[in-house]
């Protein structure tokens, strides 16, 4: 890697970071969504896959490489 590289993307990032990371606190088109279902699903991802690990487990299926 050049010497100067790191400095470079420094530059480019200090001159676009307003594209990058957005103009502070500018408006989406997007509507806001709501987590609960989100987390609803995430639990029931996380039930179902100690489920199958433990029947795995007890079948002798599951790798050690956990």
């Amino acid at each position: 890697m050049p010497p100067n590289q790191i400095t470079e993307w420094k530059r480019q990032l200090q001159e676009r970071a307003a594209d990058v990371f957005g103009a502070g606190g500018a408006l989406s088109n997007e509507p806001p969504v709501d987590p609960k279902p989100l987390h609803a699903k995430i639990g029931q991802l996380a039930l179902e896959n100690d489920s199958l690990s433990g029947a795995l487990d007890k079948a002798g299926l599951l790798s050690a490489n956990k």
